[in-house]
């Protein structure tokens, strides 16, 4: 809470390197996202669901992994 009321633009840096002196850097680092490993996760229950920001474009992963799994021409 010091460290906010005095800098608060450093506040997330210092968040980040306590939590990577405490328990180690796989905790800051986000995996990289596996659309053939989510897909074998899906099923008709649990399906897939793409939650799109500003400067995402999933729709080129999507067709190559289509593509690699044959699925190309039905899209």
């Amino acid at each position: 809470m010091f460290l906010k009321t005095i800098r608060s633009d450093k506040v997330i840096a210092a968040i980040q390197y306590w939590i990577t002196e405490q328990m180690g850097e796989r905790f800051i680092i986000s995996p990289t996202f596996d659309l053939a490993k989510c897909y074998k996760d899906s099923s008709i229950q649990t399906p897939l669901i793409f939650v799109l920001s500003a400067g995402s474009d999933p729709v080129a992963d999507f067709l190559k992994f289509a593509e690699e799994s044959g699925m190309g021409k039905r899209i």
